[in-house]
């Protein structure tokens, strides 16, 4: 395997508390060493200059729905994970709510197959916490770590028998897979198209309150008091659920939450005349949900950054919008969107790496998250100052249903590496 040294870069990674100039050198799939910049030997590597750019541990995208298997025509775990090195990504988490249901071993055995194959971003299965996903008996954990699994969770659903859920908590925790809820209350949610809200009440359409959230989060967090277990809360997008969290938090609770950039930068508005590309699960909320959600990415409230990459075809979206389906893709346009955060002051560098690397290594045990010597050499190289806009043409995903084309943006990862080999490279990107 080739060694490859990436020199004259800012590298920043929290693990280490590094920001600043460093050489480094990536040999036989791992990190071999981080020097001052010029103290390296070259000789016998292939070499990145990287000046004027960002050297990162390589991000991470804890919750992506990949489709596969059962739905390809929407997206692969091939196609998947390319978007995702484009992206920036070195390695994304695929959730469970396929056809068949990712609640069997040999189900995320092939999954994980399928991502090595793909010869680009790393891919993991998050397993289902129950079978079916219906939140009555719990699928078998052990065996899904097993064959590769990382997390359970219901993605899509949420398991409101509090015993059962009790019960996936407990055993989630024995076998040392971290539990991820999709915290919401159906009962107020089933129906709704949209943030229940003046743009439902312009539209004409079934409102999906902010209280579905709500409760959701609320029964959670009492369980996690009731058994001491952790647990992680996927797409929070209301400042009702992110007060609770916070609370909890400060009650010394183990939970972390999660949400995605399109409510960072859309609200319900975005909606407009029924744009079937602002659908999605949890709904764009009213501005000051997004502002909350912003100020809990400065506080620390806010663990991680995932794009709840949700592919679907013009089948789906292409239709009257009460009919269409939930969810955006988010895979490539998650890092530029995240940088604009960084050029507005709401969050430094650091923060970005730690929400899209650190953070979500530590929670899910994953590989990477770290450029210290010894580790996985996953690194993600960023031209801060690189302005380009998105077409869908220029997409690597399989569906195009993106509320940001066109959009300028200014930052764009040039190098993605993944085990000491280069998966993505923008043409010309080499120093």
């Amino acid at each position: 395997m080739t060694s490859i040294l990436i020199k004259n870069g800012r590298l920043i990674d929290p693990s280490q508390n590094i920001d600043g100039p460093r050489d480094m050198l990536l040999k036989n799939g791992l990190v071999a060493a981080l020097e001052r910049p010029g103290a390296l030997p070259e000789a016998g590597s292939r070499v990145i200059d990287a000046r004027n750019r960002w050297v990162l541990p390589g991000l991470i995208d804890m919750h992506v729905h990949l489709r596969e298997p059962g739905h390809e025509y929407k997206e692969t775990v091939a196609s998947g994970a390319r978007a995702a090195a484009a992206g920036g990504f070195t390695a994304v988490v695929a959730m469970p709510n396929t056809s068949p249901v990712m609640d069997k071993a040999e189900v995320a055995a092939a999954v994980m197959a399928k991502g090595r194959q793909a010869g680009a971003a790393r891919v993991w299965p998050a397993a289902a916490m129950t079978l079916g996903r219906q939140g009555e008996e719990l699928a078998e954990y052990e065996d899904l770590k097993a064959a590769g699994a990382v997390a359970v969770t219901d993605d899509g659903a949420w398991v409101t028998d509090p015993k059962v859920f009790r019960r996936v908590l407990d055993y989630a925790a024995v076998t040392g897979l971290p539990a991820l809820s999709h915290a919401e209350d159906h009962a107020l949610s089933k129906g709704g198209a949209v943030h229940e809200g003046r743009v439902s009440t312009r539209l004409g359409l079934p409102g999906i309150p902010a209280q579905a959230e709500i409760n959701a989060v609320m029964r959670d967090i009492n369980m996690v008091e009731l058994s001491g277990r952790p647990l992680h809360f996927c797409h929070i997008s209301t400042a009702g659920a992110i007060e609770a969290i916070r609370a909890a938090k400060k009650r010394g609770l183990p939970v972390s939450c999660e949400t995605a950039p399109h409510y960072l930068f859309l609200t319900h508005e975005a909606v407009g005349d029924y744009d079937a590309n602002a659908k999605m699960n949890p709904p764009l909320r009213a501005p000051e949900d997004m502002a909350a959600l912003r100020a809990a990415l400065t506080d620390g409230v806010v663990d991680v950054i995932a794009t709840d990459h949700a592919p679907h075809s013009v089948l789906e979206k292409e239709v009257e919008f009460i009919d269409a389906a939930f969810g955006v893709i988010g895979l490539e346009t998650s890092l530029p969107l995240m940088m604009e955060l960084v050029a507005a002051g709401v969050i430094t560098p650091g923060r970005l790496a730690e929400l899209m690397s650190t953070r979500p290594a530590a929670l899910l045990n994953l590989p990477g998250g770290s450029l210290a010597p010894g580790r996985p050499a996953d690194v993600t190289i960023v031209d801060p100052d690189l302005s380009f806009a998105l077409k869908p043409e220029d997409s690597l995903s399989l569906s195009k249903n993106s509320p940001f084309w066109g959009r300028p943006f200014k930052g764009r990862a040039t190098q993605v590496i993944v085990g000491g080999i280069i998966v993505h490279e923008l043409a010309k990107a080499e120093g």
